[in-house]
């Protein structure tokens, strides 16, 4: 059976592209989700070869300020594209300037900091609130246009940081995220027309790429890399995390981070809805993407709420968690809306599951609460070896699910119960959850 699913997520690799016409609510796609090319670097302004300006092939030397002189010059100069060649070059917090891109060439190695001070404390978005906190390795705010491209590496260099964070949670099990002082590797906001192509992007300390009210992104053919083995594991290292975001292609990539692959945010709370800064994810497609050892390939968050027209076509998966997981704050007002997850491929712990989540729990007094929701569901296409379940909720009146499909999918999983009474309106088309072979 394994080498079936195997052969499957080779054929999907080889796949072309899916042209995609419509959003789940029956709203078109625009023809830009349909267009996968490695932006032109030529076309982007003059080329800083960061070497040429000063900095070092030293992987040992911090070289923040001799980093930021090349991406201000660049700036000061209307713009250009902010090069790194052959080569480690060890940095802090950079921050990129609207017209300013980085590009990292082969065997270009832009290597994070290992000590926390090496990072600048901003104003910034995490977990659902904007708060003072560190920078992260590579920042870019109001630079419409952005791109980072290249076969070269960003190295969040994050072992010291995975080794802290878990030394803080043995002597305090209530240790959150933020207190554990680690920087992202790269946060990106308002901005448009993002697009993130070829690199690669390993180690990060914390998130990965964190992307805050942003629209039209992309992230084509990136590999992302975090431990997820031995110790010590990268602990909430999400691959992608779309916070306000509109718009987003994430096409051919690979994810094997110690959390999250693609996560969904955009606030939390009892009055999430009434808090400025919060808002919907909406509009975001994963194409032909591979999952290793994630947490889902799509969570909708602990940190979302409004979330809609969510598609997953053609992606496989090796030790996944989740093809696609709900997390539901009882605290927290959500409505998760027209979802499509079509052909699946691989190996799942549980292919969908709807869970409560209670981590740092706060629910305040509103009268009325409004009633949670996952609507409008559809799983179609599916090849799975499931290791634990096919699907998984709990019957709960904090939320609703309605309006689920499943169709053309089969399934092998050592418990074939598949129990859909929680779901109002649900159908089953064309669907074999058996019993694996011992």
């Amino acid at each position: 059976m394994r080498n079936v699913f195997l052969a499957l997520v080779f054929c999907l690799a080889l796949s072309a592209a899916a042209q995609f016409t419509v959003f789940p609510d029956g709203s078109p796609v625009d023809a830009w989700f349909n267009a996968t090319d490695t932006p032109d670097i030529s076309r982007l302004g003059k080329k800083y070869v960061v070497t040429d300006y000063g900095v070092v092939n030293d992987s040992t030397l911090l070289q923040t300020e001799a980093l930021q002189a090349v991406i201000d010059l660049a700036a000061q100069n209307g713009g250009g594209v902010v090069t790194i060649p052959n080569g480690t070059f060890l940095s802090g917090s950079l921050f990129f300037r609207p017209a300013t891109h980085l590009h990292l060439e082969k065997g270009a190695r832009l290597k994070g900091s290992d000590a926390i001070t090496h990072y600048r404390i901003i104003p910034t978005r995490l977990e659902g609130q904007t708060i003072n906190y560190f920078a992260a390795l590579v920042n870019a705010d109001r630079c419409d246009g952005f791109t980072i491209t290249g076969e070269g590496t960003i190295d969040g260099n994050g072992h010291r940081f995975y080794d802290e964070f878990w030394l803080r949670r043995k002597v305090n099990p209530k240790c959150t995220n933020l207190e554990a002082l680690r920087p992202r590797m790269a946060y990106i906001s308002n901005s448009k027309n993002v697009t993130v192509s070829g690199v690669h992007m390993v180690n990060s300390g914390f998130w990965t790429n964190h992307l805050y009210n942003c629209e039209r992104v992309k992230y084509l053919g990136v590999t992302i890399l975090a431990p997820t083995d031995g110790y010590p594991k990268g602990p909430s290292t999400d691959a992608i995390d779309l916070d306000v975001c509109s718009d987003v292609l994430i096409s051919g990539c690979h994810m094997n981070v110690n959390d999250d692959g693609v996560c969904l945010k955009g606030g939390k709370g009892t009055y999430v809805d009434t808090i400025q800064g919060n808002g919907p994810v909406q509009r975001v497609i994963v194409d032909r993407c591979s999952f290793g050892k994630t947490n889902a390939g799509v969570t909708f968050g602990s940190e979302a709420w409004n979330c809609s027209d969510v598609i997953l076509k053609d992606c496989s998966f090796n030790g996944t968690y989740h093809v696609l997981l709900f997390k539901m704050r009882p605290d927290t007002p959500q409505s998760y809306r027209n979802v499509l997850v079509d052909g699946a491929s691989g190996t799942v712990r549980n292919a969908v599951e709807v869970q409560t989540w209670k981590q740092f729990y706060n629910k305040t007094d509103r009268d009325p609460m409004p009633m949670s929701e996952v609507v409008n569901v559809t799983f179609r296409n599916a090849r799975l070896e499931c290791t634990k379940n096919f699907y998984r909720d709990k019957k709960t009146d904090d939320y609703r699910l309605q309006n689920f499909t499943f169709s053309d999918i089969e399934a092998v999983t050592p418990d074939p119960t598949f129990d859909t009474s929680n779901i109002e309106n649900v159908t089953v088309t064309n669907v074999s959850v058996t019993e694996s072979p011992n």
